[in-house]
């Protein structure tokens, strides 16, 4: 370690939804070099949000991967750490608190409106439009909170292709929204 250099930490995000490849490898060996170098700390975390593309036994085969490689972290689900949990559908609930907490303060609103039209196709217009357009964009917080309690009552399954509600953000900075909070079934 250099005198100037400082511990880092850096983390290696893989979605567990099929084989490990090279590319992941090279990924996770320069998180681990450079922490390994700073006297850092390498962490994994799993990035499991995506239900859909999910491979039963996969996150298993990417540490087994890991470790054939020679790399081990620091924290990670199956080792924990200070900022456990490290797979993202256990840290739902902080996210909730946050999510919450932007819509609380006006910077982020509940969207109901559907990403897909009645025929499957993408719903037209652009980010700007819908924003100017959102029909719930002005709700009040009891009843964003009533409509989407409703909504997680009604029995949807993951299989859904589109959300029932999200929280967005909009950005005058960068002229788009964001979707920072994205209710499928996966509620805790």
């Amino acid at each position: 370690m250099t005198e100037s250099s400082k511990p880092v930490r850096v983390r290696f995000a893989p979605s567990p939804t099929g084989r490990t490849h090279l590319g992941s490898g090279r990924t996770a060996l320069y998180n681990y070099l450079l922490a390994r170098q700073t006297g850092g700390t390498f962490i994994l975390r799993i990035e499991d949000t995506d239900q859909k593309r999910f491979v039963e036994g996969a996150e298993e085969e990417l540490m087994e991967g890991l470790r054939w490689l020679g790399l081990d972290w620091d924290e990670g689900p199956d080792k924990g750490g200070e900022n456990a949990p490290y797979r993202q559908t256990e840290r739902r609930e902080i996210y909730a608190k946050y999510a919450r907490q932007l819509v609380e303060g006006g910077h982020a609103y509940y969207c109901f409106c559907a990403a897909k039209d009645e025929d499957g196709e993408t719903a037209k217009g652009t980010r700007q439009q819908h924003r100017d357009i959102c029909p719930t964009r002005e709700l009040g917080l009891a009843e964003a909170d009533q409509r989407s309690l409703s909504l997680m009552q009604s029995g949807v399954t993951s299989q859904s292709k589109t959300p029932r509600w999200t929280i967005t953000s909009w950005s005058s900075q960068m002229g788009c929204r964001f979707i920072i909070w994205r209710w499928w079934s996966m509620t805790t």
